[in-house]
Parts: structure tokens; sequence; C-alpha cells
């Protein structure tokens, strides 16, 4: 199902909220649009009812450059995949920071500095996927898009912190 703005509105409210949208895309009055809205006091309140979304919302859609809204059954489970390969990898970066390397390092004798650029290529990767999948969840409008949001911000602070730790200690070693 797509998300239709004009939903829960009346006909004659459908018709001046379709006429106002064609005379804003062709930019002049139109006649015959005109005449299909019967009464001024009916499209006069047509802002009134007409749904918005919150600033907040209209940040993160800016931010997130997401234009349009594709609420369909399949956007959604778009949106849920990638969220699975985002944590995925994201997964797959932790253990191979945190269980592989730290015991790969003594047995091999590879350095911390071998190791950071690996631990930097896997927190790019992540944060390519994590904000694939935050732009699919807004892109389908998800019920729970501000609940992902947060979620994956707390997800890039750790990514950030684990970034500025490999820098560091490709700086170190330099």
């Amino acid at each position: 199902m797509s998300y239709d703005v004009t939903e829960g509105l009346t006909l004659p409210h459908r018709i001046a909220w379709y006429a106002d949208d064609i005379r804003l895309m062709i930019g002049r009055s139109m006649s015959a649009v005109d005449e299909l809205s019967e009464t001024q006091e009916q499209s006069s309140s047509i802002a009134e009812l007409a749904p918005t979304r919150p600033t907040a919302d209209r940040f993160m859609r800016a931010l997130l450059r997401v234009n349009g809204i594709k609420k369909t059954r399949k956007a959604e489970q778009s949106a849920h995949r990638n969220m699975q390969i985002a944590m995925i990898i994201t997964g797959i970066r932790c253990i191979i920071t945190y269980l592989a390397i730290p015991i790969a390092v003594p047995i091999i004798g590879l350095s911390g500095a071998v190791s950071a650029p690996i631990g930097i290529g896997l927190s790019i990767i992540a944060v390519v996927t994590g904000i694939s999948s935050l732009r699919q969840f807004w892109r389908s409008d998800h019920k729970y898009r501000w609940m992902y949001t947060a979620f994956i911000a707390v997800i890039f602070i750790v990514l950030a912190i684990a970034l500025v730790s490999d820098i560091s200690t490709i700086v170190r070693g330099a």
C-alpha cells in the first residue's frame, strides 16, 4: 500500500487538495480545476486537514536525502533486510576486531599497526551499510524508524570510537 496524503479527506477536500497540487505543478491558475472545487469554505479548511510531518521528521528526511515515501510491504521488507545486513557486517567487524585480531596478533606475530587498517576498513563498511539501512527505514516510512535511528546512532558512536582508536594506533606506529 502506498501512502496517500489525502487519506481520510472527503471527496470535495480531495478535489481541492489535488487542484492546489496541480496549480503548483504547472504554476498557473486552472479554471477547469477551480470549477471542480465546489465552494471556498470546503477548500479553505484543506490546509487544516492535510497531514503534515513534524519538524524532526522533515529534518531527518533532509539529512538522509530521502525524497518521497514508498510505504509498501516490499519496501518494509527491504528495510529489514538492509538492517540485517548492516547488523551482520557490524557483528563480523566486532568478531574480527575484538576476537580474531587479539588472538592472531600474539600467535602470528602481527602488530597493532597491521590490524588497525583492517578495523578501519570494516568500520567504514559498517557505517555505509548502516546509513543505507537507515535510509531504507525512512524511505519506507517504517513505524519504528525513530527507534532504529536511535539504535544506529549508538552503533555509529561505537564505530567512531573504534575508528579513532585504530587511527591513533596507526599514527603512534608511524
